[in-house]
């Protein structure tokens, strides 16, 4: 397992009749496959992880598995409230063909560092699986320190860091108190060139499911030392990328995609597909961007 490149936070389709979609989803896969994308996160936020059923859930990651036949791991998320839950999901991932897990701190309960170390530690210890830690404290509300890192240290399988404490400084923080201990990936679309600029080895990204190409191109321009092209490339992407700050980034993402051929706008209640103005809003960010897509340099040989 590599924590390195762009590793998309996929959403699910739906059908109309609120089922999973896996003929839509393995079109999207595809694309993101030839665009060349580095990982695959199942379950996520973005991926509607809380209205999912373990069943539906299971039934996505092998279907992926199946696709993808070993090209770029599979990572499931873990987003559980009780820390039996979260075990479960990490044997059951493991059965399922996952290669990786993305963990959260416990949800609907802001546990202090006591409680967030001990779930961090009975999860790694139930699994060897490889973890990415998921820090997002502005959305979650537990933000996971550098002493809690530390105490993290001696479970070899906890090995990345999602970074989505929306404080670019704090991947100088990890790197000047634990060298290149834990990968690190970006995980806000909006900060993203310049956390690989800092030192982050990866992008876990929002508009990733709507436009890989260009934000696969960003991220090996950065590495490749390109960053005037990469740059040009981020000045288009930066509107759309702005669509992953918002509550209802699930549904704007959703709608990009569908603009883009990609999915569609069917989301699973209690969310509701936008409407009226906010609709037009959104449409029009994502029309107006698709309208002047840049041409891309030769990126995949980076």
């Amino acid at each position: 397992m590599e924590w390195k490149g762009i590793f998309p936070a996929f959403t699910t389709k739906f059908t109309s009749a609120d089922e999973l979609d896996l003929p839509l989803f393995g079109k999207n896969l595809k694309v993101q496959l030839d665009a060349g994308i580095d990982g695959i996160i199942l379950g996520g936020s973005l991926g509607e992880a809380s209205v999912l059923s373990n069943t539906e859930k299971e039934k996505l990651t092998r279907f992926t598995v199946e696709q993808v036949a070993g090209k770029v791991p599979v990572v499931m998320n873990i987003a559980e409230g009780a820390t039996r839950d979260a075990v479960q999901l990490a044997k059951d991932a493991s059965k399922w063909g996952a290669k990786g897990l993305m963990l959260l701190p416990p949800m609907r309960y802001k546990s202090d560092e006591r409680e967030t170390v001990a779930y961090f530690k009975a999860v790694a210890s139930s699994t060897d699986l490889p973890i990415m830690i998921y820090n997002n404290p502005v959305d979650y509300k537990i933000e996971v320190t550098l002493e809690i890192f530390d105490q993290l240290q001696e479970f070899a399988n906890i090995q990345a860091v999602k970074e989505s404490t929306r404080d670019v400084s704090n991947v100088t923080r990890m790197i000047n108190r634990f060298g290149d201990r834990y990968k690190i990936l970006c995980g806000v679309d909006t900060l993203a060139m310049e956390e690989l600029v800092l030192g982050a080895v990866g992008w876990v990204g929002g508009l990733v499911c709507a436009f890989p190409a260009e934000t696969v191109a960003v991220y090996r321009l950065v590495k490749a030392g390109k960053i005037e092209e990469a740059l040009k490339i981020y000045r288009w992407f930066l509107p759309l990328l702005e669509l992953d700050l918002h509550a209802k980034l699930v549904q704007y993402i959703k709608l990009a995609e569908q603009q883009a051929g990609l999915g569609s706008e069917l989301v699973r209640a209690p969310r509701l597909a936008l409407v009226g103005e906010e609709r037009e809003r959104i449409l029009k960010v994502i029309n107006t961007s698709i309208a002047n897509r840049p041409a891309l340099p030769e990126y995949l040989s980076l």
